[in-house]
């Protein structure tokens, strides 16, 4: 039993040294951004105050929050951890309980915030299938510009340690494993994880843990847009602006959502997506490889994969179990000299 059990992922938060530049790639990337209190937030058409906050330092991603349905819950996490309940003092106010995950990211526990009216959401044209035929008598006209980001949905996490991280989440926020990424048989690297709401359908991972040969830090954000002439309106805009593209368009295996990743002035990667699993509590867990991970149903494929002399995926993933294998045996090195 967990001690709380997270509804969502809230907000991502980074420094930058040029808080100018990043509001403009912000706003190019499709969130509406203003400033307070010498910080910059970005927000997406949902309800939500804000889903990204930069502070003006040296270029670092500094953590996320997660959003607990009321302060009870934040109450028990403190008393758990040996922490306090503090004032928000962030857009939307609230309460949060500030944490460090084992590899030292900052994670505020967020409840109570005053949420906004959303904006209407932005109705996609009726597509016509050779099955069905939803858009009759009208043409399809779309306005050029940046993608219309509705709101953020996960994070992933390249962590030192799997097992401990994947433990520490899923105790204080009851998290699921949808999908566990093995690198080998019975080798797991990482996780994609979705947010317990009983029977209420949530998204196929909130957050992704995995254990990456490059070690901890932050792999990516995803938000998600309007549907995907918007994402690929979004992507025509950023090209033409001269962004930095990391990964993209297709459409993932696991999550199954339709994908395009770029990068922020500072080499932070932020993803645009629509049209993903959705599952409850009871749909279980799986099992998958590292070609599930990584392998594309449709489109462009993983950067570091393509080409004629790129690496297999089973090849891959024996060079990451082989990475997974040895940090466990310096770990427990290091156990029997202590």
């Amino acid at each position: 039993m967990s001690i709380t059990r997270v509804e969502d992922i809230g907000h991502v938060r980074f420094a930058a040294p040029d808080l100018a530049e990043m509001r403009r790639f912000l706003e190019e990337f499709g969130l509406s951004c203003f400033e307070r209190d010498g910080r910059l937030y970005g927000r997406g058409s949902d309800d939500a105050p804000f889903a990204h906050v930069t502070e003006r330092g040296e270029a670092a991603f500094l953590g996320l929050g997660l959003r607990l349905a009321d302060r009870e819950s934040l109450e028990r996490l403190a008393d758990s951890e040996g922490a306090r309940v503090e004032p928000f003092d962030a857009p939307g106010g609230g309460w949060v309980v500030r944490l460090r995950d084992p590899d030292g990211n900052a994670v505020e526990a967020v409840a109570g915030q005053a949420w906004d009216e959303a904006g209407a959401h932005v109705p996609e044209s009726g597509f016509n299938s050779a099955a069905l035929r939803r858009r009759l008598r009208s043409a399809v006209r779309l306005a050029q510009g940046p993608s219309r980001v509705r709101r953020l949905g996960h994070a992933v996490l390249n962590v030192a340690d799997f097992r401990r991280s994947e433990r520490w989440y899923k105790e204080r926020f009851g998290f699921i494993t949808s999908d566990e990424i093995e690198a080998a048989p019975g080798v797991a690297l990482g996780a994609f994880m979705r947010c317990d709401r009983g029977d209420q359908p949530t998204d196929h991972h909130t957050l992704f843990l995995a254990q990456l040969p490059g070690g901890p830090g932050f792999n990516h954000a995803a938000f998600e847009v309007a549907g995907l002439d918007d994402l690929m309106l979004g992507h025509a805009h950023l090209k033409a602006r001269g962004r930095n593209a990391a990964w993209g368009v297709g459409r993932h295996k696991l999550g199954s959502q339709i994908f395009d990743y770029w990068k922020d002035p500072w080499g932070h990667e932020l993803e645009h997506w629509t049209d993903g699993d959705l599952f409850t509590a009871e749909d279980g867990s799986n099992k998958a490889t590292v070609r599930d991970m990584l392998d594309v149903q449709w489109g462009s494929p993983f950067p570091a994969l393509a080409g004629k002399r790129a690496p297999s995926f089973e090849n891959v993933g024996r060079l990451m179990a082989f990475n997974i294998r040895l940090r466990q045996l310096f770990r427990r090195g290091r156990k029997e000299v202590a």
